[in-house]
């Protein structure tokens, strides 16, 4: 099981693309599972932190949305109880290192800026910020007051929401 989409697409595309022929790459591309698809298929019996009431915004990861889907992610959070909003936002802007150079700087900024950033400055205190990629929740720290959360620290018992309220 891995947290980030990049590392699940390294195993579950990119390996099978160097080993086309290897029986241990496509054990291992069998074997990878994002923590959502875990839960959803391999532990039926878990059952996320009751969350009514609360408002998510959800940043899909380019990774995430372009190889895998976001269905099991709104599922397990829908079964929280919250009202969830997965955002139409395709790329965040920071895509890994691209972001950080200063020649791509301003792209990073255009793109975070069409619909990231906006329902970021849009939500309320309460609402939690989800991404899964490193690169979303540095994009929202670097241009707002706010912390996205990953999937997992929500799972965490609501314990990400107690979290964001206080910083």
């Amino acid at each position: 099981m891995v947290l980030e989409p990049p590392c699940a697409s390294v195993f579950r595309d990119e390996l099978g693309n160097f080993f086309p022929r290897d029986e241990r790459a496509a054990r291992l591309r069998d074997q990878t599972f994002l923590l959502s698809e875990f839960l959803l298929q391999r532990a039926p019996q878990y059952q996320p932190p009751e969350l009514a009431g609360k408002k998510l915004i959800v940043q899909g990861h380019c990774h995430h949305k372009s190889l895998f889907s976001m269905k099991a992610e709104m599922e397990l959070l829908r079964r929280t109880g919250a009202e969830v909003t997965l955002l139409d936002s395709g790329c965040c802007g920071m895509a890994g290192p691209f972001g950080f150079e200063r020649e791509k700087y301003e792209i990073s900024q255009k793109l975070a800026n069409r619909v990231l950033l906006p329902a970021v400055r849009e939500a309320s205190a309460e609402t939690l910020l989800l991404a899964d990629g490193f690169s979303c929740r540095e994009q929202v720290a670097q241009n707002s007051t706010r912390r996205a959360v990953h999937l997992a620290e929500v799972l965490e018992t609501g314990e990400a929401a107690k979290r964001q309220k206080s910083e």
